[in-house]
């Protein structure tokens, strides 16, 4: 099956977004909230951290589940709200978020994380009784009797934590992350380093089942500081960017029905895009999740067609 023709099924099964701004009105978004159904962990699994448009689609969905969905925690991946104390100040107001995310990680240090935090803060100021939180950190990791190595290791702790999280707290949770850790993958590789295990995603939709969702933000060109091509035809993007027909971005949903010929692009193994902390447009091919196939790394695609660089704060 060609990829125009999937793009046609793609573009007729598709909402449309055009929203470009966190405190836009959700109409367009609320397609995603029969789509979560009654699942306790949504992970939103970026293709890279560096972009705006990611982002602001990502805060957008946060709102949408927190305001129409009752999620009540926010994981933010790579780093403790706690160890900045912002955990404290979407709680209290006390402090200084700017200052606070000097001390984060890079990929936090933006005035799109800033947005967020500060919208928490104004939500917990109009709902004191019923507020938003960040997720804990367990003391102490989780020992088991087979653990995995190097990085493996790493993604059981990352779902470890989530589900040490969800036990003691009794919220929904939204996870925002990297998409090599969201997808679930059983196993999945991550390229260039060709990194083969199980990840995050896996181990817990191997936990919890539908209770786990995954949401690929997927993206086709733009900048990220340095500019990003349109995917080469043989990334599954490639289709989803033909899809897109004019339109800034759209949400797809993978657990319906689909005719035959379009299970051939979106279930069959393929690679998509992801970018780390390092990328080289001259080599983007090199960039991508493999291991699997669209259909079953995610639930619902939200992709967005042209992405900008991230506002660093200063």
């Amino acid at each position: 099956m060609s990829v125009e023709t999937a793009a046609e099924w793609i573009r007729k099964n598709s909402h449309g977004l055009a929203g470009t701004e966190y405190d836009e009105p959700l109409d367009e978004l609320r397609p995603l909230v029969p789509l979560v159904g009654d699942a306790k962990v949504v992970a939103l699994g970026a293709a890279a951290r560096q972009t705006r448009e990611l982002s602001v689609v990502a805060h957008r969905i946060v709102r949408l589940l927190v305001e129409e969905a009752g999620f009540r925690t926010l994981a933010l991946e790579g780093d403790d709200a706690a160890r900045l104390g912002l955990d404290v100040y979407v709680a209290t107001g006390e402090g200084d978020p700017r200052a606070m995310l000097a001390g984060a990680r890079a990929f936090w240090q933006t005035g799109e994380i800033l947005d967020l935090i500060r919208w928490m803060r104004f939500y917990n100021e109009s709902h004191p009784e019923d507020p938003v939180r960040f997720a804990q950190s367990p003391d102490k990791p989780v020992r088991h009797t087979t653990q995995p190595d190097g990085l493996a290791a790493v993604e059981r702790t990352l779902a470890d934590g989530v589900a040490w999280w969800l036990e003691r707290s009794g919220d929904k949770v939204v996870y925002w992350g990297g998409m090599a850790h969201t997808a679930v993958g059983d196993p999945r590789s991550v390229s260039p380093s060709l990194e083969t295990h199980r990840n995050m995603g896996g181990y817990l939709r191997e936990r919890m089942g539908m209770d786990y969702r995954s949401i690929g933000l997927t993206m086709a060109r733009g900048s990220i500081g340095v500019p990003l091509p349109a995917p080469s035809a043989d990334f599954v993007d490639a289709a989803l960017s033909a899809a897109a027909g004019g339109r800034a971005g759209y949400i797809l949903n993978l657990q319906g029905p689909r005719p035959e010929p379009v299970r051939r692009v979106l279930d069959a193994p393929s690679r998509t895009r992801l970018i780390g902390p390092f990328y080289d447009p001259q080599d983007d091919a090199a960039h991508h999740l493999s291991g699997g196939s669209l259909a079953t790394w995610f639930d619902v695609v939200v992709h967005t067609e042209e992405v900008t660089p991230v506002r660093p704060l200063p």
